[in-house]
Formats: C-alpha cells, sequence, structure tokens
C-alpha cells in the first residue's frame, strides 16, 4: 500500500473489558482504516467498550461507542449487544453508514 492510499490519523481506543478471544483495536483500526481509504476527511478516532453493570437482573450488556473526528461534523455510533465484539462491529458498521451517507450528503450538496 503505497502512502497516496493510507490516510493516517491517530485512533485512542479505551475500554474495561479483557478478553484474550478478541483483538478489538485491530477490529477498530481495520475498520476506520477502510472507511478512511481514498478519502481525506477523518482527522481522528476514537473508541470506548465498556462491559455490563454488575448485579443487573438483566441480561448483560456490552456498550461500545465509536466517534470519527472529521470535516465538516465529527461523527458517533453507539451499540449495545450481549457479547463485546458484537457491540463494537455495530457500532463500527452504523458509523460507517453514517459517514458514507455524510458523504454522499456532501458530493450532493
Amino acid at each position: 500500500m503505497n502512502d497516496q492510499t493510507k490516510q493516517d490519523f491517530p485512533i485512542e481506543f479505551r475500554s474495561d473489558v479483557e478478553s484474550a478471544e478478541y483483538n478489538f483495536y485491530v477490529e477498530i483500526e481495520d475498520s476506520l482504516r477502510e472507511l478512511a481509504k481514498g478519502h481525506h476527511d477523518i482527522i481522528s478516532a476514537e473508541a470506548h467498550l465498556e462491559k455490563p453493570a454488575e448485579g443487573r437482573e438483566t441480561v448483560p450488556l456490552y456498550e461500545a461507542t465509536v466517534t470519527a473526528y472529521m470535516r465538516p461534523d465529527n461523527i458517533a455510533a453507539t451499540e449495545k449487544a450481549d457479547d463485546p465484539m458484537q457491540a463494537l462491529q455495530g457500532a463500527l458498521k452504523a458509523l460507517g453508514r453514517q459517514i458514507r451517507d455524510k458523504r454522499e450528503q456532501l458530493r450532493n450538496y
């Protein structure tokens, strides 16, 4: 991959979920770099993954929030699921959809 097709920007990831089963940062980075390919609108990004509150009577839910700091507006998505990777992938998918929609709106403006 040459430097013209890869946009480099910082990605911050914070989580209180520990799992040997998943590499959350790789999932985030791969998804965001794919979204940025061929574009220069994403300046940076951050993601948060939290485990469920303890002592709750309901099914445990993990919550993932991913934010893309971009021009002209920042975009964020949050997803909850009973599996941490599903929550993260859901948030990344929703973020990607919002970014593509925003780019389309800007092209048609």
